[in-house]
């Protein structure tokens, strides 16, 4: 079978917790030949232990710390694109979609380094089952529009980038029917996906939770309905090559108004925009993995978060408004580009951040079609 399947996994600590999934995958007979794995990392980490670790495997893939991204951008033609990866940051996992792009690769894995695969799923052949999921499968809606991924817990937990003016709400379940799966988000054991105020809430200062998850919160996958926006987490997630261009994770930690942590969340909603518009579904629930995450200062992710969280009670807002001509991916990003540019965001703390997203999500918008152009004038070579 061809390579098509690029793994790309943002790490600066915990590489080694791909040999577990590298290890799922051979105890559910899944072809590892299938897979490329992108590791996106710094250049003060140990990469040639990261490429030794891959090598002993018998998996092919690549690392790339900041000079190798620098050097791959050189390589395209693309320099001035390289703005689009943002230092010292989780949202450099656009690198990771930018190399799939460019090249054959059909679907895109993303996996953080806290996280590890349950051995009751085939974490990768689940996902790309999803994928092709074609079928009857719980659809959810609620009053406020927004779909909580927690809403078969008991617990009461909303996930990090649920609006606040969003909870509360009053959700209807349905059965539905799925022709075209884009994204499968894979939920998570453990600790919760939680924001710092929550994660306060919850009364836990070291930046995880005092409520733990379990398989018996996630009994049902499910899709959220046509219209409604989920939360969107990048840690165990898969999807098809033709979202890229409404798939940018957007540029936290380093920008001019600090703020951070919610690349994937704002990616999330764009995308969840597009493949309404589009036709397509993202297909939530199993495969599980265990989320892991490191003990640290919940005030240190308070600080990182406060910048950017009254934006994201309005984000989805802006997003939800485009209505393109053209049904495409590329087209509703270009979109929501152009409506962030022209929008005047004064009243909201740090509103001008919404503009440089804007224009930063048109250049990736450009950067994906200077590496398509390129990648048909190669195959029309060959």
């Amino acid at each position: 079978m061809s390579r098509d399947v690029c793994v790309v996994v943002p790490t600066i600590r915990e590489y080694e917790c791909l040999r577990a999934y590298f290890r799922n995958a051979r105890d559910h007979g899944f072809d590892l030949d299938r897979l490329f794995v992108v590791l996106v990392t710094e250049d003060f980490c140990d990469t040639e232990g990261m490429r030794a670790m891959l090598d002993e495997e018998g998996v092919a893939g690549a690392v790339f710390d900041g000079d190798a991204r620098d050097e791959w951008f050189a390589e395209q033609g693309i320099a001035e694109y390289d703005h689009l990866i943002p230092a010292a940051s989780h949202a450099q996992t656009s690198f990771g979609l930018l190399y799939l792009w460019a090249n054959d690769f059909e679907y895109g894995v993303f996996i953080d380094d806290d996280t590890l695969p349950h051995d009751e799923f085939d974490f990768f052949g689940a996902h790309l089952d999803n994928l092709a999921h074609e079928g009857s499968i719980e659809a959810v809606s609620s009053d406020e529009r927004w779909v909580n991924v927690l809403y078969q817990s008991d617990a009461d937990l909303y996930p990090r980038g649920y609006p606040y003016a969003a909870m509360d709400e009053d959700i209807e379940t349905d059965t539905t029917e799925t022709e075209h799966v884009v994204a499968s988000q894979g939920l998570w054991t453990n600790v919760p996906d939680l924001d710092a105020v929550r994660i306060l809430m919850d009364g836990d200062l070291q930046g995880q939770a005092q409520t733990r998850t379990g398989f018996d919160d996630f009994e049902r996958d499910f899709v959220a309905a046509e219209g409604d926006y989920l939360t969107v987490c990048s840690m165990n997630l898969a999807f098809r090559r033709e979202v890229v261009p409404a798939f940018y994770q957007f540029p936290m930690d380093d920008n001019a108004w600090e703020v951070g942590r919610f690349d994937d969340i704002w990616s999330g909603v764009l995308l969840k925009r597009a493949a309404d518009v589009v036709g397509g579904e993202i297909y939530n629930g199993a495969p599980l993995c265990e989320h892991n995450k490191a003990p640290r200062s919940t005030f240190d992710d308070l600080a990182n978060e406060v910048a950017g969280l009254e934006l994201n009670e309005h984000f989805w807002k802006e997003v939800d408004a485009v209505e393109p001509e053209e049904r495409s991916y590329a087209a509703v990003a270009r979109a929501v580009g152009e409506r962030l540019v022209a929008g005047d965001y004064e009243e909201y703390n740090n509103g001008a951040f919404l503009a440089e997203c804007g224009e930063y999500l048109l250049d990736w918008v450009d950067c994906c079609a200077a590496l398509a152009e390129q990648r048909a004038t190669a195959v029309a070579d060959d």
